[in-house]
């Protein structure tokens, strides 16, 4: 199986604005690859590393007052490694962050596991927030976090990693979010799912499932959508015009059974 991706982002920026993106494949292999920036309709310099979580980062410093476009594309990029697993992941990824309030939610998910652990625990989490949430277009923003969201019971795919991920963690399973390509999923955007480690492996869980997760193409690792967002403001002011994104696979999409444990690759 091989995916072909690409994104489109043109924004207006002010005079003097550094921007990071996260837009690339996390592992591409040997895949045909290319990001190209135009500031004004002038290329423009990409500087290029990885941040602590190992996602790759590329960054637009000191921006013309105008307009920016953005297009990467990758393409026929196959099945990664399974990602490999830290001694210390079971401590950094149980910690709360700006978006999962996991002190909060103690109570609340151990009712929900009821007695189960593992991978059974893990799915019974997922099931539990695809069945409790509304997934409606608009009806959260930047500011909305796992608390927001279980009071509301509605959002989009990061308002559902989020607070899956938040319950995961206050039931004591390490659980990170993944910003993907997802072929398949409708309406087509980047999307954010969740790893949690189970019995020694990183396990991709969607609650929203909206996409077949052995389709999906891994670009950044992160505690919340905070560190996982495909564009983010160091300085200056970034206004995003339009976006437009494409994930496909060859030959065809993966049947997907939601009790699987399945790794992102």
């Amino acid at each position: 199986m091989r995916r072909s991706v690409s994104a489109r982002l043109r924004a207006r920026v002010a005079q003097g604005t550094d921007v990071a993106l996260l837009v690339a494949a996390a592992a591409p292999g040997s895949a045909p690859e290319t990001l190209e920036v135009l500031a004004g309709g002038v290329p423009w310099e990409v500087e290029t590393g990885s941040d602590p979580f190992g996602s790759r980062v590329h960054v637009l410093r000191d921006l013309p007052e105008g307009t920016v476009e953005i297009v990467y594309a990758a393409q026929g990029v196959g099945p990664a490694a399974e990602p490999e697993v830290s001694p210390m992941d079971a401590v950094t990824y149980l910690r709360p962050s700006r978006y999962c309030e996991v002190d909060e939610f103690g109570r609340i998910a151990e009712d929900i596991v009821d007695g189960r652990t593992g991978g059974e625990a893990a799915h019974g989490i997922i099931d539990w927030v695809a069945s409790h949430l509304e997934y409606v277009l608009g009806a959260s923003t930047v500011q909305d976090s796992a608390r927001s969201t279980f009071v509301s019971r509605r959002g989009v795919c990061r308002d559902y990693a989020h607070l899956a991920t938040t319950l995961l963690r206050a039931a004591g399973i390490p659980a990170r979010c993944v910003s993907v390509y997802a072929p398949g999923l409708h309406p087509m955007d980047f999307h954010l799912v969740v790893e949690a480690l189970v019995e020694g492996r990183w396990l991709v869980l969607d609650a929203t499932r909206l996409a077949p997760r052995r389709s999906m193409l891994r670009i950044a690792t992160g505690m919340d959508a905070a560190d996982t967002a495909f564009m983010t403001t160091l300085t200056g002011d970034v206004r995003l015009e339009t976006m437009q994104v494409v994930a496909t696979v060859d030959p065809v999409l993966p049947a997907e059974v939601w009790a699987e444990d399945v790794a992102l690759r």
